[in-house]
């Protein structure tokens, strides 16, 4: 067969791998949840600032990967003037790069939220995705701990403001000056035990996942899992194991915080990580939020090479079942803590932060197990029918559409083949419009419009039996002159509204 001949090649639609589409529900899911998000940030002053999905690569931090072409974690592209830019790999770094570059005109404290799209070139999995959004609240400039509580407090309110009860969350709290300070006291502190150290705080990470166990074998020689596989460990003495574990067991913070000040004592980051541990305590309890909400545990560990004071986990803390069928601990929905070091890099002077990320589409996950978020039925728009094709017509049935938007309701006036009218229904229905409106000649001449009510319509389809139950029903389908439409219109969507608030009673 000559090339001439040759049918063209059908391009194939795929999605790139760790990428998802998003529908209609999940869109006004995740639209509702942020709204209520957003309304408890700006309740407490915060205020919205947006930075650009695209940063240049050096300004997104220190965990980038030094080569020739920064594709390793992050997506990068270089410009035409040869300098890389990236995807942004988190939305706090591009917020240090704005208030850096902004310095002169911003006012301090500086108190902002952002809510964005975030990309990681990692391997795609099951439910790790290479683009997810996150919904950040960062204060910039305010050195005092008091800031760190308000963040927790503003973390707890958050979830109870999206239906999450007292009793189903905690925020943890913790303070990484402790926790340099118990490296300290157990005799791994200084740059020179710098990876030991590091493999001290990676066995600690792994307590949720190994228990306290595991993590011993992970502090000492190692540990062997399942498989076989050897994981080399940090190579602590049966004492400083001892010292560790006991830190990262501590159940009641203020049954153990005598201990805990012992074994830190002569260490001044430690004895500095304790005194605002025990601030923190006291201010988010002065404030009302007792230790079943906002709690100290020496437990928590987050980004080691990153925060630099109080840190702190947003859990969930209710049963849901995972994809094996056990019953499990839905955990972590969001975190953060003090980063002291990120808008220094730009500035070469001091300058404090704090601030928190949730994670969007884990909570809602979380929300929607609870039964608290995506449940509303959203209404269908009240369909304009089309049964003349003409210009006057035509012009008719889009100033009854134009008149129903005026007043907030949802209306469209229909767009396919007006032709077979029986399809304009068909296609109501799986609209679920509510309404539909029909003029035909008839009725333009006599200045009226036909009403039907959908969703009476469908239930007395399969309720009626007779007659004289018609009678007495609501009837499904009115005539009304085109100055009524859009009262009698709104009349009825009121009806099917309290008819929906009825059933939801029963």
């Amino acid at each position: 067969m000559s090339d001439k001949n040759k049918k063209p090649q059908k391009l194939k639609a795929r999605l790139p791998r760790g990428f998802v589409d998003r529908e209609a529900a999940d869109i006004r899911a995740a639209n509702q949840m942020m709204e209520t998000i957003r309304e408890v940030y700006e309740r407490y002053g915060f205020d919205p600032i947006e930075t650009p999905l695209f940063e240049y690569t050096d300004a997104l931090g220190k965990f980038l990967p030094d080569s020739d072409r920064p594709n390793e974690g992050v997506f990068s592209l270089q410009d035409d003037d040869e300098q890389w830019m990236s995807l942004r790999y988190d939305l706090t770094a591009p917020m240090a790069r704005h208030v850096a570059e902004n310095f002169q005109e911003i006012q301090l404290p500086f108190r902002t939220y952002r809510a964005g799209y975030v990309f990681r070139n990692e391997k795609p999995g099951p439910g790790r995705f290479r683009q997810f959004m996150q919904f950040d609240a960062d204060t910039v400039g305010a050195p005092g701990v008091q800031s760190d509580a308000e963040m927790c407090m503003m973390m707890a309110d958050t979830l109870e403001a999206l239906g999450i009860k007292r009793g189903d969350y905690v925020i943890r709290v913790n303070n990484r000056k402790v926790l340099d300070g118990v490296m300290e006291a157990i005799g791994v502190g200084g740059e020179e035990n710098a990876g030991r150290r590091l493999g001290v705080l990676r066995a600690i990470d792994k307590l949720d996942k190994f228990g306290p166990e595991g993590v011993r074998l992970l502090l000492g020689a190692g540990r062997k899992d399942e498989s076989g596989d050897f994981t080399k460990g940090a190579g602590l003495n049966e004492d400083q194991i001892a010292k560790v574990l006991f830190f990262v067991g501590i159940k009641s913070y203020a049954e153990s915080a005598a201990e805990l000040a012992a074994l830190v004592a002569g260490t001044s980051k430690g004895e500095e990580g304790v005194e605002e541990l025990n601030m923190i305590g006291a201010l988010v309890a002065g404030a009302g939020y007792d230790a079943t909400r906002i709690k100290i545990d020496p437990s928590v560990v987050r980004g080691l090479e990153y925060y630099t004071g109080p840190v702190y986990e947003a859990e969930l803390t209710f049963d849901v079942t995972n994809e094996k069928g056990e019953k499990v601990v839905f955990g972590s929905v969001g975190g953060g803590g003090r980063y002291d070091g990120l808008v220094s890099r730009f500035m070469g002077q001091p300058v404090p932060a704090t601030g928190f990320s949730i994670g969007v589409s884990r909570l809602m996950t979380a929300l929607k197990n609870l039964g608290k978020l995506g449940q509303d039925e959203v209404l269908g728009p009240v369909l304009v029918t089309v049964m003349d094709g003409d210009v006057e017509s035509m012009g008719r049935y889009q100033r009854f559409t134009q008149q129903l938007r005026a007043e907030g309701i949802r209306a469209e006036m229909y767009q396919g083949n007006w032709k077979k009218f029986g399809n304009q229904l068909k296609y109501a229905d799986r609209r679920g419009a509510p309404i539909a409106i029909i003029q035909g000649g008839d009725e333009r001449a006599q200045g009226v419009v036909q009403i039907k009510d959908l969703i009476e319509g469908k239930r007395l389809s399969g309720e009626i039996t007779d007659n004289a139950e018609w009678r007495e029903a609501r009837v499904a389908q009115e005539v009304v002159a085109e100055a009524d439409l859009v009262a009698k219109v709104k009349e009825i969507l009121e009806h099917q509204a309290e008819d929906r608030r009825r059933a939801k009673g029963d």
